[in-house]
């Protein structure tokens, strides 16, 4: 066939073209085939710390600030609670001299028969203390379930308390009493408290519940039972008779059991903060000990991904050098 002049030129220049390409693509598919990105960030098998997963190693540096900060929140907390177990060991240890002799008057009538029966658990308003708290719950609702033939009532004393006593209790809670752990503990302010149980009404016995302090590690639930004045003359009629009152019996029984009430709640409040910061010295001791240990922990795995990253580069840039003399 005819064809122009023209048309006979540009027929190899377009051949030409299409070898040029193919030899590009080519070129690209080897290049590609040389120079393949890493997966690390894909989540392939590179090792921590290399280039594609420089990323979690920030993630870890962040763990291991916050674990810090909490460590030096937990070994704060420690020395607070430590501060005020010394000065709360002290004032505990002049209540029960006040306390005892009342016990040992007038005893402890828990299983004595009775109508009318209020309890006062003492609970703290702040947690992070154990299981000093619960441990005052359950007993305090064992104790409803032994007087359920009788009316009971209760008043509670703490915000922790209150929250779980009245989630099954709260029809039984006449009234609460918090923000103890604000200002000193002191006498009067128990008094106080002592006058707002007696204006609850007329009972025949007061179950007070508390943590009995024994040592830093160590504390026992305990129950100080109260009694009326006509229930105590019935328990230690005996007992009673080798003393002569001077004006009337009833008069001083009532504020003999008054004054008990207020000695034996005052005894309460400071053994239970006691316990309340031993607990929470123990707690923020072993918080501090875990933070530590796990710390240690994320400072291993950092370094070793540090290490994996730093030796990724070098052999990058090795194998670079080596491939450039090649």
């Amino acid at each position: 066939t005819w064809r122009s002049r023209g048309a006979c030129a540009a027929a190899p220049s377009a051949a030409a073209a299409a070898m040029s390409r193919r030899a590009a693509m080519s070129a690209a598919s080897a290049a590609r085939g040389l120079f393949k990105a890493p997966l690390g960030a894909a989540g392939s098998a590179l090792p921590f710390g290399a280039r594609g997963n420089a990323g979690q190693l920030n993630i870890v540096k962040q763990r291991m600030k916050s674990v810090r900060n909490v460590e030096k929140i937990t070994k704060a907390m420690k020395m607070v609670a430590a501060s005020k177990l010394r000065q709360a060991e002290t004032k505990m240890a002049l209540s029960r001299g006040i306390w005892m002799p009342f016990y040992r008057l007038f005893g402890n009538p828990v299983d004595a028969e009775a109508e009318n029966v209020l309890l006062v658990p003492f609970t703290s308003d702040k947690g992070l203390c154990g299981g000093v708290n619960s441990t005052i719950v359950k007993y305090s609702r064992a104790l409803m379930e032994l007087q359920s033939e009788s009316k009971s009532s209760m008043v509670v004393i703490g915000e922790k308390g209150k929250a779980q006593l009245e989630r099954k209790e709260g029809d039984k809670i006449n009234s609460f009493i918090g923000d103890m752990a604000k200002v000193t503990i002191t006498f009067p302010q128990v008094s106080m408290i002592a006058d707002k149980v007696l204006e609850e009404g007329k009972f025949d016995k007061t179950h007070v519940l508390f943590n009995h302090f024994k040592s830093i590690i160590s504390n026992k639930p305990t129950i100080a039972t109260v009694g009326s004045p006509e229930l105590i003359a019935k328990e230690k009629q005996e007992e009673l008779n080798l003393y002569e009152f001077e004006e009337g019996f009833e008069e001083n029984m009532q504020d003999l059991v008054e004054l008990q009430l207020a000695t034996t709640m005052w005894n309460a409040a400071l053994e239970n903060s006691t316990s309340e910061n031993g607990a929470r010295m123990n707690a923020m001791d072993s918080s501090s000990k875990n933070a530590s240990e796990m710390l240690e922990k994320l400072t291993l795995i950092f370094n070793r991904g540090r290490q994996a990253s730093i030796t990724t580069e070098l052999i990058e840039i090795i194998s670079g050098a080596t491939a450039l003399e090649g």
